[in-house]
């Protein structure tokens, strides 16, 4: 935790940026567990080596998915899970951007319309791949919802590895020849027009709540006005990436699953009452900038990424969907003749994992350097 720059932005500043500022319950649960993670106030282990002695306290991680601290041991766990439902086909990278008019509309309805987002999202790559003119079969979807951008402004996208091979209805495999097989164009046209009709949908039947920083909308002829206005708009999708090679696919995706919207490698320096962080430059080719915030304005950023209790940001679909995941994937390294990429980490406990991905072994004893450290027991915290 000595590293932990964001934690001490809360130390420093979250109490009087709780005094000044409304949170929900989901963002002060966040807040509380970047405080107190590895703080010793949600309980420690404590090791002993058996042949020297020495005792170990190590505290506890809050598990949050909004902590800095506590997505490295995740993120391999599921890259390691993901491995092993690739196929022999090409990857894309598409990405699902909308247009920052949205941007007041979406954060007082985030449930309703980060799901809205996702749905549309596949629905879009699934139907444009089954078209006989594009793949004509169903790829593999894994969708990864984010909402910043480099300054840590409210920037909502989509993530999407796509599968460039998929099952045809008469179950049999179809790959694409290495590139991406839909017009941008088509991507484009096919997302905004579902996106809009469901949204205008949402209105119709009540759902939407519109905050003072829309309540405008709340006239249907402004809000007719408004989704006109976006009609109009260039909603551009685009292909991140392409994986010839396509092992590496869920490597790359593992970078987005269990990003968060800073970590805590890119904080510069933190000060009394300012932090300064880096980001990239605006164009492709620029170099790395530096921004500096006062602490209540990063917390304030920081927090507008929480997402709603409960709300899955990673999501699987097509072949991929849950519920039919394991018999599409067994026809596929059937018909592919074999199933190319095996889990490496299956079974191995949090020590095992540690070493293995890290070369970090807990067994030794920073002492007398023996493999005899065990652990003796668990302390829960004591609040008074």
């Amino acid at each position: 935790m000595a590293d932990s720059k964001i934690s001490q932005i809360w130390q420093d500043s979250y109490e009087t940026f709780s005094a000044t500022h409304h949170q929900s319950e989901i963002q002060e649960k966040a807040s509380y567990a970047i405080l107190n993670c590895k703080s010793g106030k949600l309980g420690c282990n404590i090791s002993r080596c058996s042949e020297c002695g020495h005792m170990e306290i190590h505290n506890n991680s809050c598990r949050n998915r909004n902590c800095p601290n506590c997505q490295a041991v995740l993120k391999e766990i599921w890259v390691d899970e993901r491995r092993a439902e690739v196929i022999d086909s090409p990857y894309f990278h598409v990405v699902f951007t909308l247009p920052h008019e949205l941007n007041p509309l979406i954060y007082c309805n985030q449930k309703l319309l980060y799901g809205l987002l996702h749905r549309c999202s596949a629905e879009t790559l699934l139907e444009l791949s089954r078209d006989q003119k594009y793949l004509g079969a169903t790829p593999g979807i894994i969708q990864v919802l984010h909402t910043w951008n480099q300054e840590l402004d409210y920037h909502v996208h989509m993530h999407c590895i796509i599968s460039g091979g998929g099952l045809t209805p008469d179950r049999k495999i179809r790959k694409s020849k290495g590139r991406f097989f839909i017009p941008v164009k088509v991507l484009r046209d096919k997302f905004k027009g579902k996106f809009l009709s469901c949204l205008n949908l949402c209105h119709q039947k009540g759902l939407l709540t519109f905050s003072s920083a829309c309540s405008r909308l709340r006239n249907s002829y402004e809000w007719n006005e408004w989704k006109s206005s976006l009609y109009e708009k260039d909603w551009c999708p685009y292909i991140k990436e392409t994986f010839n090679g396509f092992g590496n696919a869920i490597e790359y995706l593992g970078k987005y699953t269990h990003k968060i919207v800073i970590s805590n490698s890119r904080i510069l320096s933190v000060s009394e009452d300012q932090v300064t962080f880096s980001a990239r430059g605006k164009k492709p080719g620029d170099p790395r900038r530096s921004i500096t915030l006062s602490h209540i304005e990063f917390i304030r950023r920081y927090l507008m990424h929480v997402l709603p209790s409960g709300f899955q940001k990673i999501r699987y679909y097509g072949f991929l969907n849950n519920r039919m995941k394991s018999k599409n994937l067994k026809v596929i390294f059937r018909l592919q003749g074999h199933q190319r990429f095996k889990r490496r980490y299956a079974k191995l406990s949090i020590a095992e994992l540690l070493k293995a991905v890290w070369d970090y072994d807990i067994r030794i004893c920073p002492e007398c350097g023996c493999t005899s450290m065990k652990q003796l027991g668990r302390m829960h915290a004591a609040f008074g």
